[in-house]
């Protein structure tokens, strides 16, 4: 016999741009560290360099799309309460 399903958690709204603020400062921090190796940097292991960059630039999307989904969800929710 089944046990019956627990109800949903409350969803725990928080600023969701501060881990994507650090994801992407940590991003930038490993791309300072593979340039400041230079030569050091094995020629097979220079793809972390484009890894790194990838991130930043996901992070730099993702900190400045966040407001406006949040932005579009809320305007979303409104409108659904107004209608009967």
């Amino acid at each position: 016999m089944r046990t019956p399903r627990q109800p949903d958690p409350d969803v725990h709204e928080s600023d969701y741009r501060v881990p994507a603020a650090i994801g992407t400062l940590a991003w930038t921090v490993a791309l300072v560290v593979l340039l400041a190796m230079g030569d050091g940097l094995p020629a097979s292991e220079r793809w972390w360099i484009g890894v790194c960059v990838t991130g930043i630039a996901l992070g730099v999307f993702g900190f400045l799309y966040i407001p406006y989904l949040l932005r579009k969800r809320s305007g979303t929710a409104d409108h659904a309460s107004d209608s009967p």
